[in-house]
């Protein structure tokens, strides 16, 4: 075996080497990106589910199939705050007055999960235990308006004041690739029901 061989075999083994790097290196990346694209797509999945329910269930603030059940609509919101309403609806349209409230817990309730700003959001119907999910939601805000277009300032002492409201409401990965969550942001702005207007 004369040199050359072994400058070749030891040429070969390099460039070896290096080609085994790269493919390592773009299965990371594509393994990285997999997780992240999916990750995205679940939150987004998330918020998209949240909203929904929010949305039908603030929309029927002050509703019942029974009209008379509520006859003054003003007085629909019972409490709110900057994470947490409590109101009067009708949520399965039978006539019959359910008191929802919605509310956001702490952070340490999910201290366990891989994501350290997660937090459940809570919705309970009357005397129900509270039910919720961990879907990633780290910020649920809630801001109120008069009929003026004038922010109530909190605390809020006169509920029947409120015309509308804004939602912020945010979500991130309930676990990350590397530390990185991904993180989405939905906000509501003056959503109306619209039986808080009948007074």
């Amino acid at each position: 075996m004369g040199f050359s061989t072994l400058i070749d075999i030891l040429g070969s083994i390099v460039i070896g080497g290096m080609l085994l790097m790269i493919l390592l290196r773009l299965n990371d990346t594509a393994v990285a990106n997999s997780f992240q694209y999916s990750g995205e797509m679940i939150v987004q999945k998330n918020l998209v589910e949240i909203v929904k329910l929010l949305e039908h269930d603030f929309r029927k603030i002050g509703y019942c199939r029974d009209w008379q059940a509520i006859p003054d609509p003003s007085k629909s919101i019972l409490k709110a705050d900057s994470t947490s309403i409590v109101f009067l609806t009708d949520e399965d349209s039978d006539g019959i007055v359910d008191t929802m409230t919605y509310s956001l817990g702490s952070v340490d309730e999910l201290a366990g999960t891989a994501n350290p700003r997660d937090r459940m959001l809570y919705r309970k119907t009357n005397q129900q235990m509270p039910l919720g999910a961990n879907l990633g939601v780290t910020k649920f805000e809630l801001t109120y308006y008069d009929a003026f277009g004038t922010q109530i300032a909190f605390p809020i002492l006169v509920p029947g004041e409120i015309n509308t409201l804004q939602i912020d409401i945010e979500l991130e990965d309930v676990s990350a690739y590397d530390q990185k969550y991904n993180r989405v942001f939905w906000r509501q702005i003056r959503l109306a029901a619209r039986n808080l207007g009948n007074r």
